[in-house]
């Protein structure tokens, strides 16, 4: 537990769970896969986004963010992890019946911020 609260860059995770957040707003914006993405769930892009999933949207970015720094030296510990996420999330929407279209844009995403979070690291 030494190394998560010690080592890490925490400027860089921050700002890696913000960028990533970002990202999801254009990744999920009707010119990108927003619109695809609301069609396969039945969901209108109209509406306002529903606060207890982007409220567990941003814990969760920050977590993995978090994580990547924790793990800076480790590369092939954040690729397990990453790719663990990304099955999790493929197969958690599949026993939800999302359509495979859905979860390849979620799982897209995923892999998205992941590397924008381990960009963010080595820049900062």
């Amino acid at each position: 537990m030494q190394e998560v609260t010690s080592h890490p860059d925490w400027l860089a995770a921050c700002v890696g769970a913000v960028v990533a957040f970002g990202a999801g707003w254009l990744w999920y914006s009707p010119w990108v896969f927003g619109g695809q993405w609301a069609a396969g769930l039945g969901v209108s892009l109209e509406s306002k986004p529903p606060i207890e999933p982007m409220l567990a949207q941003i814990a969760g970015l920050t977590l993995l963010s978090m994580f990547i720094a924790a793990a800076g030296n480790a590369p092939g510990l954040v690729l397990i992890a990453v790719a663990a996420f990304l099955a999790l999330g493929y197969s958690g929407d599949g026993f939800a019946g999302h359509p495979r279209r859905v979860r390849l844009i979620n799982a897209g995403y995923l892999l998205l911020a992941s590397l924008l979070m381990l960009l963010v690291q080595a820049l900062l």
